[in-house]
């Protein structure tokens, strides 16, 4: 059986309920262009906001990051990657959330009690050692040298800000040396691999530095899928896991090549990359490639995955990426359907950037030969980097790349001067990481959040029904929301929506919320930006008439509370999409 399905029907046993895979792009946090951890898309409930479904909750989320871009191609880093997790909300906390750990472990994946180790927070001048953690670790049998206490850096989770929920976490470790597990539990020893970590939220730092009991104690726990399924394998190399096993295979086959030293990082690149752009393409956020946000990622992902493959003397005019993006929609699709019902989106965008860069590469490639050849310093100058960037589509990362293996630098403060304004955009948030704490929830957020579902139903009553919610970002000071429309708001339209957002706000109109069933809230004309993502049991929003949506909050009260809406800009976004920046005055 699938690790996935394992570990959902244990915590099902477990009284917990399975919420469905959130998009992996989030929704309204300023703080990362994808959902990076299992529990961001939680984040409201982790808050104190109430679940439909209760207090126990279980699942497995995509997730996606690229602050470690450059990593991949090792034998453990991955773009896509897919995160295990059960959360108590104010329901059990440490004695059972460890219990439990130690039981899937031990019973259900049969992994010996020889071969784990724990490690517990040693505590500080504020808050006392979690000895609570280790004494429940050692009544399961775990041996007190193989238990070890260490600081905030390693086992303490939060506060997000400068205060807020914060508590001590437990790590659980697996011994991959091939050498008899010591006796005696080393930290710094890297064949100890972190597979598990439980969080305990138990306390709220406070503005003048104190910590407080918190009244209402949630637990947050994260396993890594690819982790902890090389862990059970017995490799140390994750791409040779089942897991990867078609991919490579097909891969091998395709380039005639062997998964060996010499191809294998080439390899990982690849299979990597085509996972990666078949859960982004396939996800019901519509993104597709563009020089901007997540779309610049997705189009460095494919562009590098091309790259990877002329390396391996693989044609890139064939169906190559095709007969691979096939492989992972029949994989994954029993877990994310939507794959299966974006194949053909999924195909259509594969194929049409695929050309679009094969007609430059090869042209580009031969450039930045002779480019190479020409440069008689260690460093490719600003305007030879922006010249394959413009002219042949080179992202200033491939540039970097390739320059890195002919031991050249690259002027890249010159480049972004040459081209700061795009730069600022397609690279601002895909550095950020998210930090693994919970958004602000300020005032000003939850007001911006209300004012999107204002917003919406103005753009459907100006613009047309067809109109649906794409994606918005909000941050204190201003709001954008992305939205399905074909063409250039003229504008009229938009002084007309601004407006009509402007009456729904001076009529006070209150704000309700209400739980129903998914059906139900259909039925009433609830929007959903990703209807399938919610569970059975869903929250509703109401603003009088004007909106029903089905959303995790947070909202205001009354529109009253939201001032004056002001729209900034409207502008292309993607394909079909279309977004507005606004602000509330």
């Amino acid at each position: 059986m699938n690790i996935k399905d394992l570990y959902i029907n244990f915590f099902i046993e477990k009284k917990h309920k399975l919420i469905n895979s959130a998009s992996i792009i989030p929704e309204n946090d300023p703080t990362s262009l994808f959902n990076t951890a299992g529990m961001q898309p939680l984040v409201p409930y982790l808050m104190g906001q109430v679940h439909p479904l209760g207090t126990r909750l279980v699942n497995y989320q995509k997730c996606f990051r690229t602050n470690d871009l450059d990593e991949i191609g090792d034998t453990t880093h991955h773009t896509f990657f897919e995160m295990l997790g059960n959360w108590s909300l104010g329901d059990y906390f440490k004695k059972e959330s460890i219990s439990w750990s130690f039981e899937f472990l031990t019973e259900r994946l049969n992994i010996p009690i020889s071969k784990l180790a724990i490690t517990v927070f040693k505590g500080n001048d504020f808050v006392e050692p979690d000895d609570e953690s280790a004494n429940i670790w050692m009544e399961l049998g775990i041996p007190k040298n193989r238990i070890a206490y260490l600081s905030e850096q390693d086992n303490w989770w939060g506060p997000a800000g400068e205060f807020g929920p914060c508590g001590p976490d437990t790590e659980i470790f697996y011994w991959v040396g091939k050498e008899e597990t010591p006796q005696v539990f080393d930290p710094e020893d890297r064949r100890w691999v972190e597979i598990w970590n439980n969080v305990f939220m138990e306390y709220n730092k406070q503005s003048d530095g104190t910590f407080i009991p918190l009244a209402k104690k949630n637990v947050d726990t994260g396993m890594g899928v690819e982790r902890i399924t090389a862990v059970l394998e017995g490799v140390d190399d994750n791409y040779k896991t089942s897991i990867w096993k078609e991919v490579i295979e097909a891969i091998e086959r395709i380039s005639n090549l062997p998964y060996d030293e010499q191809n294998s990082k080439a390899m990982r690149i690849i299979a990597d990359h085509i996972r990666a752009v078949v859960i982004i393409i396939g996800d019901n956020a519509n993104v597709v490639p563009s020089n901007i946000d997540q779309g610049y990622i997705l189009r460095r992902l494919i562009r590098r995955l091309i790259r990877y493959a002329k390396m391996l003397n693989i044609d890139i005019n064939s169906d190559f990426d095709i007969e691979l993006a096939n492989i992972i929609i029949d994989k994954y699709k029993k877990y994310y359907p939507e794959l299966e019902v974006n194949k053909e989106r999924i195909i259509s965008v594969l194929t049409s950037e695929k050309n679009k860069f094969a007609r430059t590469i090869e042209k580009g490639l031969r450039e930045f030969e002779k480019i190479v050849k020409s440069v008689n310093s260690d460093t490719l100058t600003a305007d030879l980097a922006f010249k394959l960037y413009d002219t042949y589509g080179f992202p200033i990362e491939l540039t970097v790349e390739l320059a890195n293996e002919h031991e050249l630098k690259v002027d890249i403060d010159g480049y972004h001067q040459k081209f700061k304004e795009h730069q600022e955009k397609s690279r601002a948030g895909s550095e950020q990481k998210f930090k693994g704490g919970l958004s602000s929830n300020s005032e000003m957020d939850t007001k911006y959040h209300t004012a999107t579902h204002l917003l919406n139903a103005a753009l459907k009553e100006v613009l047309g029904d067809h109109v649906h919610q794409r994606g918005s970002n909000i941050t204190p000071e201003r709001m954008r929301f992305d939205f399905s429309h074909d063409s250039k708001m003229t504008p009229e339209e938009v002084k007309k929506t601004e407006n009509l957002v402007n009456q729904y706000i001076s009529e006070k109109i209150d704000v309700t919320k209400t739980e129903m069933t998914k059906e139900e809230a259909i039925s009433l004309g609830a929007e959903a930006m990703f209807i399938e993502k919610y569970s059975d049991i869903v929250t509703v929003y109401s603003i009088g008439e004007v909106s029903k949506e089905l959303c995790g909050g947070p909202h205001v009260t009354n529109t009253g509370e939201l001032g004056h809406f002001k729209i900034i800009k409207e502008e292309a976004s993607s394909a079909g999409v279309r977004r507005i920046k606004a602000i509330l005055e």
